[in-house]
């Protein structure tokens, strides 16, 4: 018995090698959404200070056979045998997935403010109307009922509202609900925002048209916490509107130079859908009504979130401009960005505000 414990454990050993040597390798996990690890290069000089070694284990990792179904694995026996609540701060809830959103980081709401504030003391005078609205994690409607940890959101609305005192705040969360946000991603539904775009349009003195035409795109969404729960869980689907005057809109990429559509096909088709709205995380992207009825220009500052809710924003401007400074520096923003007779609007989730080192 010994002995074929032994040899079961040595053809397992051989098999295992063998398999990590010889089946192709994937440069990307479409589940995770990165690039996975490539193979470190074998150099004297990475074999002395081990550094071969410390890439190699994360190649090896990232490489292993049948990774994807080991990774299930582990979740579902995490979550079904052991009941833990959740599976690397990921868990599910009434068929939603969230991340544990813990603890509320007072330092990183500080740096943002920081970079808020020196944008308005750079480029912004009295003539520029500046407005704050911010965005709720789903977790802040699922935690309390689950039972797993969550901030306290209304505080960190507060606190954020009493240091951007130099902008008016416009309060959105209490029209939102877990089911406005697509139950495998972080973001909100844009055929569920409507009345938010409302919101935030009466408040900065415009008004929107309410002529929408809902569309579904034909094929499964399965969105970023999808891939990092690794549980077998059903699909959204996503949906998004348009109206007449989209046909009479332009938009342009300021990144790449060159004109994009509203809603990118190719993009809905790929790897991630929700990129489809405006062409997903661009540093600055223009939207230009031609037919606006007054010429009335806003300047959005804002994260992922902000790609599917300017559109429902652009009946009642003449021009919106999209501005993400977690891909551009705020020094260079007066060479791209006309401020003057311009209104303001920063707009973030929490998930941004509460991890803002990911603002330069």
């Amino acid at each position: 018995m010994k002995k074929v414990t032994c040899i079961l454990f040595a053809v397992f050993l051989a098999a295992g090698f063998l398999l990590c040597v010889f089946l192709p390798k994937a440069q990307y996990s479409d589940s995770e959404r990165r690039k996975l690890a490539s193979m470190p290069t074998f150099q004297a000089q990475n074999i002395w200070n081990g550094r071969f070694m410390t890439d190699f284990e994360t190649y090896a990792v990232d490489t292993f056979p049948f990774r994807t179904a080991f990774r299930t694995l582990k979740a579902v026996t995490a979550t079904n045998v052991f009941f833990k609540k959740d599976n690397n701060d990921i868990y599910v809830s009434d068929g939603f997935i969230a991340a544990v959103e813990y603890p509320f980081n007072e330092d990183s709401l500080n740096r943002a403010v920081k970079r808020f504030r020196y944008i308005y003391e750079t480029y912004l005078t009295k003539n520029n109307k500046v407005f704050l609205s911010i965005i709720p994690d789903k977790n802040c409607f699922l935690a309390k009922d689950s039972g797993h940890l969550s901030m306290d959101y209304r505080e960190f609305e507060e606190q954020m509202k009493q240091k951007m005192d130099f902008a008016q705040y416009i309060s959105i969360s209490e029209l939102l609900e877990k089911d406005d946000y697509y139950k495998t991603d972080t973001h909100w539904r844009q055929e569920k925002i409507i009345d938010v775009a409302e919101r935030l349009a009466q408040n900065m003195g415009t008004t929107l048209s309410s002529n929408y035409k809902l569309h579904t795109l034909t094929h499964d969404f399965y969105g970023v916490y999808y891939g990092q729960a690794a549980l077998p869980l059903e699909s959204d689907v996503l949906q998004y509107v348009t109206q007449d005057v989209f046909d009479e809109c332009y938009v342009y990429d300021g990144q790449n130079n060159k004109e994009i559509t509203m809603y990118d096909m190719e993009k809905a088709a790929g790897r991630d859908p929700y990129e489809m709205f405006l062409s997903g995380s661009l540093s600055l992207v223009i939207l230009n009504n031609l037919k606006a009825q007054e010429d009335k220009k806003l300047i959005v500052f804002r994260d992922s979130f902000g790609s599917s809710i300017a559109p429902l924003l652009i009946s009642g401007y003449s021009q919106i401009t999209l501005v993400d400074i977690r891909y551009i520096q705020p020094d260079y923003l007066g060479q791209f960005v006309h401020f003057d007779n311009c209104d303001v609007l920063f707009l973030y989730s929490t998930l941004v505000l509460n991890n803002s080192e990911t603002l330069k």
